[in-house]
């Protein structure tokens, strides 16, 4: 089974952020993310809008998993997500 396209939104001092990412490292799965908070004002302010869309609240991380959003760092979700056990 093909792992699912992952995009994450975080913030570079959130320590959900960090440990979503350690946990998609240590199940070997490929992902993009972006540092919201390390981006300049004009390409924030566009990202911030696709958060948005995402997740209303605009709270990180915000995980998109193929057509699934995951907010905050939920392991199990996060795996269930994945195909993995």
């Amino acid at each position: 089974m093909a792992t699912p396209e992952v995009m994450m939104y975080t913030l570079s001092t959130c320590s959900h952020c960090k440990s979503t990412k350690k946990l998609l490292d240590a199940c070997n799965v490929a992902y993009d993310f972006v540092d919201v908070d390390l981006l300049d004002a004009e390409e924030r302010k566009t990202i911030l809008e696709d958060v948005k869309k995402l997740n209303p609240k605009c709270s990180f991380p915000t995980i998109k998993i193929a057509d699934q959003v995951i907010v905050g760092y939920k392991e199990q979700e996060i795996k269930e997500a994945l195909g993995i056990s």
